[in-house]
């Protein structure tokens, strides 16, 4: 038994894979596979994954941002309300504001209220970063100061009422009616995707020998571009195959001129806006963390703010501008919810804030700082968006939801102070 536990740990040695996100890929696959059981082979279908990794690409997209914030010792409590207010704002300009301005159905009008709901995000969280920063004030007090507030402003901007309907090209972002890329496309990006993981190996590989540092075997590479590649397509096939139903493809078909055959049109989906936008923003913000000097900073503020303060890192300007990305974050996530739902609620991002950080925590990032994975994140956001479609699917009441959410949010800090005294 030892031995065998020896040749798997040196496999995973050879492959240099964090343990800790192997177990959430598994721990992400059990679930699926339980639930799957228990709903009579209702959960692991097409569009039951479809539709939980649209549900769940807001709450990828903040997670992102809440590494970081998190990675530096901080919190913040408030991306939830942030969210709604945002959506407010972005719902008043593309109803009330910008049509008089641009006049109606201007090409730019969604533009303009996604770049300003973004900007409007940013100087949010630049206003927190600076409080916490400049006057002092625990990152927690601030953001929960803040989420009562914003979700004020956001009732305060209608006087609590639903704005809608939004702009027919915006709600694509949403991943909607139409906010697909289609079967030919998704397969595109999809090998497009493969292409970049094995140019990384390869690239990884030079540098490597470059600056004369130890070099995986030859059959970890293999294996690592066998498994991302693997990963990458089964998406992509679990897209395509989820295909629009027979009146909805009729349509689809009749709006672009394409003739309709004797036994029906099957029109698979493809992958999702939202789901390509969230993708798009771990590979950012992955980038960021790994390759940049920006991202070296915060996880050497998070890991010794004291030491990092006097290595000549500009901290309080950190926090500042980790906040404000948080912010930004939370503007870009806010337009995928307000885009899916076709309207501005002053409901929008209730208790999204816990749905983040549980997400950021499951992940593998440390409440203590310095440790953290933007994958790791977005796993953890799958994870709970999963127990919460599975629990909807065995028809679990949404209090006892939120209780096993809490739950596994405490078991992922248990196990998250398990793992460091070990590996202490």
């Amino acid at each position: 038994m030892e031995q065998k536990t020896s040749r798997i740990g040196r496999f995973l040695h050879a492959l240099e894979l964090d343990v800790r996100l192997l177990g959430m890929v598994l721990a992400l696959l059990a679930i699926w596979v339980v639930f799957d059981i228990l709903s009579g082979g209702s959960f692991i279908t097409p569009r039951n994954l479809f539709n939980i990794s649209i549900q769940s690409s807001s709450v990828m997209v903040m997670a992102a941002g809440m590494v970081f914030v998190i990675v530096t010792r901080n919190i913040d409590l408030s991306v939830g309300s942030i969210l709604g207010f945002i959506g407010m704002i972005i719902g008043v300009m593309q109803v009330n504001l910008l049509p008089d301005l641009l006049g109606h159905g201007h090409p730019l009008l969604w533009v303009v209220a996604l770049l300003g709901g973004i900007i409007i995000g940013g100087l949010i969280g630049g206003l927190q970063g600076s409080v916490i920063a400049y006057m002092g004030v625990p990152a927690f007090i601030v953001t929960l100061g803040g989420l009562l507030v914003w979700r004020g402003a956001a009732w305060w901007v209608t006087s609590g009422q639903t704005v809608a309907p939004m702009d027919s090209t915006f709600r694509l972002i949403g991943g909607g009616n139409g906010g697909t890329i289609g079967y030919w496309p998704s397969l595109i990006v999809g090998l497009a995707c493969c292409a970049l993981i094995v140019f990384g190996l390869i690239n990884g590989r030079q540098q490597r020998k470059r600056f004369n540092f130890p070099l995986r075997p030859m059959w970890a590479e293999f294996v690592l571009a066998g498994l991302g590649i693997t990963i990458v397509m089964g998406i992509v096939g679990i897209a395509n195959s989820y295909y629009m139903p027979a009146r909805v493809a009729k349509r689809y078909a009749e709006a672009n001129g394409i003739a309709v055959p004797e036994g029906g049109l099957e029109i698979a989906y493809g992958l999702p806006i939202p789901v390509l936008i969230a993708i798009g923003v771990a590979i950012v913000m992955t980038f960021v963390a790994k390759r940049t000097r920006f991202g070296r900073y915060v996880f050497a503020q998070g890991g010794n703010p004291e030491a990092a303060e006097l290595s000549g890192i500009n901290t309080k300007m950190m926090t500042v501008a980790i906040f404000s990305v948080m912010g930004m974050l939370c503007g870009l996530a806010s337009a995928i919810s307000t885009a899916r739902l076709n309207a501005s609620t002053n409901a929008t991002g209730t208790l999204d804030e816990l749905l983040v950080i549980a997400a950021a925590v499951i992940g593998g990032t440390s409440l203590n700082g310095g440790v953290g994975t933007i994958v790791g994140a977005v796993l953890g956001a799958l994870v709970m968006q999963s127990l919460q479609s599975g629990m909807v699917l065995l028809g679990f009441d949404a209090p006892l939801q939120n209780m096993v959410v809490g739950v596994v949010l405490v078991l992922a800090v248990y196990i998250d102070i398990i793992y460091r005294k070990r590996a202490a």
